[in-house]
């Protein structure tokens, strides 16, 4: 959301009966972490339920008292909703009414939704996910699948951008997507210094399917960890799937394979992402030209950045480097 540049960024989270508190810690934290350059926040964020009185997590043993009613998300520049776990959304595809009312008056007037894990069948139930690409926690797959058929469901994604509507998987991806909205608002500098702050990765690869349970056993020094940090300080160059399987002393269908249960994707269709977000940052933090991005980001040409940039966030690189540019 690029409306209130000079003003902190509003955002409400709602949470309800049986919310997961890893989602409902993480937004503060993260958020919290984004600072301009002298040290002042640039996200507030606050807590609401609904109704009266305290909101009770899926466990621990402990009671939440939200600060507000439901009347923050009339005015939230983002709305987020943290996964729940038990409660009508997960059970019977319900939600209450004036819960789906809020929701849906906030997204008319153009606020962000946000959902993390199964914070998406809240916005399912309440009809926002519709016809769209959404993502939550694998282990609910099935259930959610059932529930809401109306939604196009990926669960092999770590979080899925979908302009004004945003959902991720479980957990830690809640931080994923967090870091993400700060790039999208801010730039790659903000979001890395946030990430830096709470102690975790910028920007972690694959999605999903290399968490889904379907063990491989270990074997030491046998991973292809070594053969992508390798990639990285080499994206310029033009590698080939026998150069990488060759760096990790592997056959090529051996590399794939471990390359594939290691990070969800093909070695290939990694190394393009790696390139498409070294591009992406050299657009947001230099002025080179769109020839000398392309080089360096191993793309190759001009028309290859803007296939690409294009496929990813819809968007040319002018365009992009414009958006940042205005921050």
């Amino acid at each position: 959301m690029r409306k209130n540049r000079a003003m902190v960024h509003s955002v409400a989270m709602l949470a309800l009966d049986g919310v997961v508190g890893f989602d409902l810690g993480v937004p503060p934290q993260v958020f919290g972490a984004a600072r301009d350059p002298d040290n002042r926040f640039l996200y507030s964020v606050t807590t609401c339920g609904d109704g009266p009185g305290p909101v009770r997590p899926e466990r621990g043993g402990f009671q939440i008292v939200p600060d507000h009613d439901l009347s923050p998300l009339a005015t939230a520049d983002t709305v987020l909703v943290p996964g729940v776990s038990g409660g009508t959304t997960m059970t019977d595809g319900k939600v209450s009414p004036a819960v789906t009312e809020a929701l849906r008056a906030a997204h008319a007037r153009g606020a962000r939704i946000i959902s993390i894990c199964t914070g998406a069948s809240v916005l399912a139930a309440a009809g926002l996910l519709d016809g769209r690409t959404a993502a939550s926690h694998w282990a609910w797959a099935k259930r959610l699948t059932r529930l809401y058929p109306q939604v196009n469901w990926d669960f092999d994604v770590l979080f899925v951008d979908d302009g004004d509507v945003l959902t991720s998987a479980g957990v830690a991806a809640g931080v994923d997507l967090c870091l993400h909205v700060i790039r999208q608002d801010h730039g790659s500098s903000v979001a890395n210094q946030a990430a830096r702050r709470c102690v975790v990765a910028p920007w972690r690869d694959g999605g999903q399917a290399q968490y889904i349970e379907q063990p491989v056993p270990a074997v030491a020094g046998a991973g292809t960890e070594p053969a992508r940090a390798w990639a990285l300080s080499r994206l310029a160059e033009q590698l080939s799937l026998e150069e990488l399987a060759g760096h990790a002393r592997m056959s090529v269908r051996t590399f794939t394979r471990r390359f594939r249960d290691e990070t969800g994707l093909s070695p290939l269709q990694w190394l393009l992402q790696q390139r498409v977000a070294h591009a992406r940052l050299l657009l947001e933090s230099t002025d080179l030209s769109i020839d000398v991005v392309a080089r360096r980001s191993g793309l190759g040409s001009a028309t290859a950045l803007r296939q690409h940039l294009r496929a990813t966030i819809g968007v040319a690189p002018s365009a992009y480097r414009r958006a940042f540019r205005q921050t």
